[in-house]
């Protein structure tokens, strides 16, 4: 009796964080290892999501849907206080989108319109173009180069692991149709921002500053917009004929759907978890961003269906963040009352975890060398880097709450993003799986210890 009871307290203690490290270890190994190789929940969402929803830009009746199915799935998998968290915002639609070489050498080009672009006239514009090897180049010209002219830009974007070159080139997407508003342009297209050689463009949002008139805007695919380069490196005029029929259309509903793992102290504090719902509308939305809202419920729902955690885990399908993160500005907002002690989310696809980073009050937090131990035996290694959570949990970080990043191999992310190539069949379950370990492993620590990482400077990070 006496070792019956001891053994009941070692395990209690487990829980409530006051056990030896080991004890401790070996449970969270217990889940981590049983995601790694039998987790079948994020398949099960993903699938489901894809297959019966599909495409999911926001603010549609298809994003409606989503959550529809968000709701019921979350509810049957057991989270509690499931519910939608609704907010209004502009809507965009995409229309016809066509482009054609007039001359020299007349040949039909493939492209995609970018989020937030304008239309042409109904019988499209046919003008010179001008084109800019970079955003900095295109910066230097001179208006009078630009005016009444098709801007076109191009760049060389490699495959990387941290994606990071997306960062340094994004803002041909981001900001180069703005500029060329500004400079007087009649459109705008660019190389699609993506390191694969297919005939398929990316899409993307672009924005507007107050003040500039938007003007039609679209991405070429990577091997089309080489060949436009290849016929301006002829040194004769070129002229395009663009058709986008994208435009405005009022304001729509958008929404997060929220689902909790309710904790067993309330005064311990929250932690934010999720991905976004809604994905552009070439694709079905696998590796952007189904996979990251299957693999934050598979790996909440592991403890969910133990002992109850120290801490509140709430996981959100964030609505809107293709559009310009509107999901997380309106979840920021709403629970800004609310007690927030770490922020993760997963929005980088399927494949491996491979690095961890956190933000923290004290780089040296035991907490941080106890995830070291946990996600190590998945072949996860500390970065040296800050964290920066991501477009949906941002906002709420920038309150001064602690961040987790588990970074995913993005060697091969940007051959699919944004593009019609981002389905179902690009995920490879056993990566799945490794995500929803490392997130399990995450998990089991953060929402347990009854140590948390402190409180930043509200703004720390952005």
């Amino acid at each position: 009796m006496k070792r019956l009871l001891s053994a009941l307290i070692a395990l209690l203690c487990c829980w409530i964080g006051t056990s030896a490290p080991a004890v401790a270890a070996d449970r969270v190994a217990e889940l981590r290892d049983a995601a790694l190789n039998g987790d079948t929940v994020a398949w099960d969402v993903l699938e489901g999501l894809t297959t019966e929803v599909g495409p999911r830009l926001a603010a549609t009746p298809a994003e409606a849907r989503a959550r529809a199915f968000a709701v019921e799935k979350l509810k049957a998998l057991g989270f509690k206080n499931v519910h939608i968290e609704t907010y209004d915002m502009p809507l965009w639609e995409r229309g016809v989108e066509t482009a054609e070489v007039i001359s020299p050498f007349p040949q039909k080009l493939v492209l995609a319109a970018l989020g937030n672009s304008s239309a042409t006239p109904p019988g499209g514009i046919t003008a010179p173009v001008v084109a800019f090897d970079g955003i900095a180049a295109f910066m230097a010209a001179p208006d009078e180069a630009v005016r009444g002219k098709i801007v076109f830009i191009t760049h060389h974007m490699a495959q990387q692991q941290d994606g990071g070159s997306y960062g340094e080139l994004g803002v041909i997407r981001f900001a180069g149709p703005s500029m060329a508003s500004k400079k007087g342009a009649a459109a705008i297209v660019i190389k699609s921002i993506g390191t694969d050689n297919h005939r398929v463009p990316h899409t993307g949002v672009t924005g507007w500053p107050s003040g500039v008139a938007p003007i039609p805007a679209a991405a070429l695919s990577t091997v089309d917009a080489d060949q436009l380069s290849r016929i301006l490196a002829r040194g004769k005029p070129v002229t395009l004929h663009l058709t986008i029929g994208a435009h405005m259309a009022g304001t729509a509903q958008s929404g997060n759907v929220v689902a909790e793992v309710p904790g067993r102290d309330p005064k311990a504090g929250i932690i934010l978890i999720g991905g976004h719902l809604d994905s552009w509308d070439l694709g079905t939305g696998a590796i952007d961003d189904g996979a990251g809202v299957a693999i934050t419920t598979a790996a909440a729902k592991k403890l969910l269906d133990g002992p109850a955690p120290l801490r509140t885990i709430r996981v959100v399908w964030f609505g809107a963040e293709e559009p310009g993160g509107f999901g997380g500005e309106a979840y920021a907002k709403a629970h800004a009352a609310d007690r927030h002690v770490l922020v993760a989310e997963s929005d980088f696809g399927a494949d491996r975890v491979w690095r961890f980073a956190v933000r923290a009050q004290d780089t040296k937090n035991p907490l941080i060398e106890k995830l070291g131990q946990v996600l190590s035996p998945l072949g996860i290694t500390a970065s040296h880097g800050d964290a920066h959570g991501g477009t949906d949990v941002g906002p709420t970080a920038a309150l001064g709450v602690p961040v987790v990043d588990l970074g995913q191999d993005g060697t091969h992310y940007f051959d699919l993003h944004h593009t019609a190539d981002d389905t179902l069949d690009k995920i490879d379950p056993k990566q799945l799986r490794q995500n929803v370990a490392a997130w399990t492993a995450m998990l089991a620590v953060m929402a347990n210890d009854p140590g948390d990482l402190g409180v930043l400077p509200k703004g720390h990070g952005e």
